[in-house]
């Protein structure tokens, strides 16, 4: 049963994070933005109007996750002076308790994500490291944890490329994360992510050690403005491989993007490759090859403009000992993150995706840094 200190506290975290978040503020402000949506011609400029509704949009998602907090607190409130009467019993003052500190700390992490980019959805790659068949299967393993991850958090994975592992797993995928503040919390990823287990695919049931590396770039939209030169930009087909069908292997519907790209800070060069089988559609598997390359370009001069490079830069080290950002020991029980040392037993949660743990506390320590 909770005390009343407890939920004397409840109160003035609430009441603190609606000053801190300024919601007063932010109520005045969303009044004065959908309005500026009323005028007559305003879908007429597509990319502006976009851009101004994707405003109204993050206005409100502030202003009602606060109002869905005060709401409970305030039956919590509520509820805590019916105990008195005997109209409610402590066990449910005590799952409405949990409840309530559950929104209050989801509130208090999305206030850490405030960088530009933060908002904006993810792109993710998986690359297995050396090892053949166990590293792959540990590559495609990472991937049902990041896709069990999206289906909890609501938002929209779809698979941009894959490439099978030659007996099992993958060597990499590609996967589009859609959904608000996706590129704020996965960036905690970025990395190499180490796997110690007895293997399946040893005759001699040895202990063996695993690496694969993920990568975080923000998945940019229509509202940011990206430049491509054309004139860099060069095209291949390709047939799709997959399980079956009518289609595969007779339509060329997958697409090769390479860019020459040419750091305008520094004049290195360099070829950005990027792979599309996500759909039968030739020019739709285009169109998200091109968001890909906006994503990357975007992310690219990110690296010129913010202080928090070398996270960035940690997909792109060797996958080896010495450089994980993370260790899952299976027979131990145990996932440890060695930048935060935050650990946990429930193994089997985070590989179904429970890795909230872990974006929680690298936020915590490195969210300020990287205001910077």
């Amino acid at each position: 049963m909770i005390t009343f200190e407890q939920l004397k506290e409840t109160i003035e975290r609430k009441d603190a994070l609606g000053r801190y978040l300024d919601i007063d503020s932010k109520r005045v402000e969303v009044e004065e933005e959908e309005l500026r949506t009323h005028v007559p011609d305003f879908w007429e400029h597509q990319k502006e109007a976009q851009a101004q509704m994707k405003k109204v949009k993050e206005l409100h998602q502030w202003i009602d996750g606060y109002d869905e907090l005060d709401k409970a607190v305030g039956e919590l409130q509520l509820a805590w002076d019916f105990l008195k009467e005997g109209l409610v019993e402590e066990e449910e003052i005590d799952s409405m308790y949990g409840s309530v500190m559950e929104k209050i700390e989801a509130l208090e992490l999305k206030n850490m994500l405030r960088r530009e980019e933060d908002s904006l959805g993810a792109v993710l790659k998986i690359n297995s490291g050396a090892g053949g068949t166990e590293s792959q299967d540990w590559a495609s393993m990472l991937m049902r944890m990041y896709l069990r991850w999206c289906e909890a958090k609501g938002y929209k994975a779809s698979i941009a490329n894959i490439l099978e592992g030659d007996e099992a797993g993958i060597k990499s995928v590609t996967i589009d994360v859609d959904g608000a503040f996706a590129y704020g919390y996965l960036k905690s990823e970025n990395g190499v992510h180490r796997l110690v287990r007895v293997s399946p695919y040893n005759a001699q049931g040895k202990r063996m050690t695993s690496f694969a590396s993920v990568f975080v770039t923000p998945l940019v939209d229509d509202t940011i403005e990206v430049k491509v030169d054309p004139a860099a930009l060069s095209w291949d087909t390709f047939r799709s491989g997959g399980a079956g069908g009518q289609n595969v292997n007779k339509v060329e519907s997958g697409v090769r993007l390479r860019y020459q790209f040419v750091d305008p800070y520094t004049g290195e060069k360099e070829e950005i490759l990027i792979e599309n089988t996500e759909t039968r559609d030739q020019p739709k598997n285009k169109e998200n090859a091109m968001r890909q390359l906006r994503s990357i370009l975007y992310d690219k001069e990110l690296q010129h403009r913010l202080a928090e490079q070398r996270k960035i830069e940690d997909g792109k080290m060797k996958i080896e000992w010495g450089s994980q950002i993370r260790s899952y020991v299976f027979d131990d029980r145990r996932v440890k993150d060695h930048r935060t040392n935050w650990q946990t037993s429930d193994v089997n949660g985070v590989m179904d995706g429970d890795i909230d743990g872990f974006i929680k506390a690298y936020l915590m320590e490195f969210a300020s840094e990287s205001e910077e």
